[in-house]
């Protein structure tokens, strides 16, 4: 079995990590390892979990160390992730793995004020960790040169794509030089990415860690078939009854996110929410406080499956079932990470079944249905010989609700199943008072009820927040001023 020992690594890296207790290399970085070391490019089928970012910073560190520039400290290694949470946790690892060496780094995204970024840019760093939008900007702006680089890591490649970033990854690729070293990570291989490893990569070595290897065998995965407004009572019924110490939800929208950690804190659930309209400032924030405990339960959208590196994760819940399967390899792999064990939960509801089917595609296996629970809906199984792919008939979300508001048909039910009293009703011959009837018509359709009259003003409010609604309170005070002159 090859150890670090055997890599003919630095002996400053070596003793990085040593103290971090690294002493076998991952299938992952014994293949790509020797390969960086040679000088050639390479391409990585590989999730994150399997050691991927040593992979690849181990030899850049290696090779920068032993190559001093000509002069002055230009930029030497531009590592490209699509997430702030992927490029601050390279960030921390190139500064462990690297401790002992005279190397600097440091990483930028966008979310943040700039003015500490270009601080650093200007004192000078070797590796620069970045995602696309704040690297173009702050190149833009004259912050970054990299005319000097020398080493390229393109990782999640296919998130990036995902993602829209297709065009800045090519307008980042013509600011560098030509002759560089490269190195693509991927978890999966869509034709996009082939497209864009031709163009970007110069015969590489090819690294394959099928992700399903990696990950599912450590993990006891579990559908649970139930009604989309049962999900929620199942997700808190299953966070007690399985004493969840550490476990990630992930929700389909940012919405539901928020949504869902709230109503999982007003259960006495601590739960705090993740997603990509959050500053990142909160993002930070609520991943430290994940971490170290203070919530136990981290309610995220797929800005997560892929950029949370928590090794003590137990629990893994698919509250909302993705519409891609390989997300869901991705979701679940954030449990069952450096050997450990794991488990992941799927909800199902009715309109999600064709995305069920092409996860079990994937997997080659169906997924064990969890039938002892009180919420089970049997409906919702899918049907045999369906295809993968949503339900016809319901939006990508699930059945729309929109328009059905809370009326006499949609009862809700407390925690014990009860229908809660006082409930406020709305009567369909006598709509509930301040609110009016919307007559905008559909596009291409004539109103027979316009909006606004055929002359005149729109109808006007008969209160206004101070003087003028809509108007800042500058304007207000001038106006003011104004008015009061003789």
């Amino acid at each position: 079995m090859t150890t670090f020992n055997e890599l003919e690594l630095d002996e400053r890296i070596l003793d990085a990590l040593h103290g971090e207790g690294y002493r076998t290399p991952t299938p992952v970085q014994e293949e790509t390892i020797p390969a960086l070391m040679a000088g050639r490019d390479v391409m990585g089928i590989a999730q994150t979990g399997t050691g991927k970012t040593a992979a690849f910073a181990l030899p850049i560190l290696h090779h920068l160390a032993s190559e001093k520039p000509a002069s002055g400290r230009p930029i030497r290694a531009l590592m490209l992730t699509p997430t702030r949470e992927l490029a601050a946790q390279i960030g921390e690892r190139l500064r462990v793995y690297g401790q002992h060496l005279p190397l600097y780094s440091t990483v930028i995204f966008g979310g943040v004020g700039q003015s500490p970024q270009v601080k650093a840019l200007r004192r000078g760093v070797d590796i620069l960790v970045a995602t696309p939008g704040r690297l173009l900007d702050l190149h833009n702006q004259g912050h970054v040169e990299l005319g000097d680089v020398e080493h390229f890591v393109l990782d999640e490649a296919d998130r990036m794509l995902d993602m829209g970033f297709s065009k800045d990854v090519e307008r980042i690729l013509r600011l560098m030089p030509e002759r560089r070293q490269n190195l693509m990570f991927s978890a999966t291989m869509p034709k996009a990415i082939g497209s864009l490893a031709n163009n970007m990569l110069y015969d590489p070595v090819s690294v394959d860690i099928s992700p399903e290897e990696a990950t599912t065998d450590r993990i006891e995965q579990y559908v649970s078939f139930v009604r989309k407004a049962d999900k929620r009572e199942l997700l808190i019924d299953l966070l007690e009854g399985q004493m969840v110490s550490c476990g990630i939800v992930f929700t389909r929208t940012k919405h539901g996110a928020n949504r869902l950690a709230k109503q999982l804190a007003k259960v006495g659930i601590p739960a705090d929410s993740i997603h990509g309209d959050k500053s990142q400032t909160a993002r930070t924030k609520a991943l430290a406080r994940f971490k170290n405990g203070e919530v136990f339960v981290l309610v995220a959208t797929d800005i997560a499956s892929r950029g949370i590196d928590v090794e003590d994760v137990t629990h893994v819940f698919n509250y909302d079932l993705p519409n891609e399967p390989e997300v869901y390899i991705h979701r679940i792999g954030r449990t069952g990470r450096a050997g450990r064990e794991g488990l992941a939960y799927a909800f199902c509801d009715e309109s999600e079944s064709g995305y069920l089917v092409g996860i079990q595609r994937l997997l080659g296996h169906e997924i064990e249905v969890l039938e002892d629970q009180p919420y089970h809906f049997e409906k919702a199984r899918p049907k045999p010989g369906q295809k993968p792919g949503r339900v016809k008939g319901f939006p990508v979300g699930g059945a729309s609700r929109r328009g059905t508001g809370r009326g006499r048909e949609m009862r809700r039910y407390n925690r014990g199943g009860q229908k809660q009293n006082g409930q406020r009703q709305r009567s369909d011959k006598q709509p509930s008072q301040g609110r009016q009837k919307n007559n905008r018509s559909r596009r291409g359709q004539r109103s027979d009820q316009p909006n606004r009259p055929a002359k005149g003003r729109p109808p006007q409010p008969k209160h206004r927040r101070g003087n003028q609604q809509g108007r800042s309170n500058n304007a207000n005070r001038r106006s003011k001023r104004r008015d009061d002159r003789p």
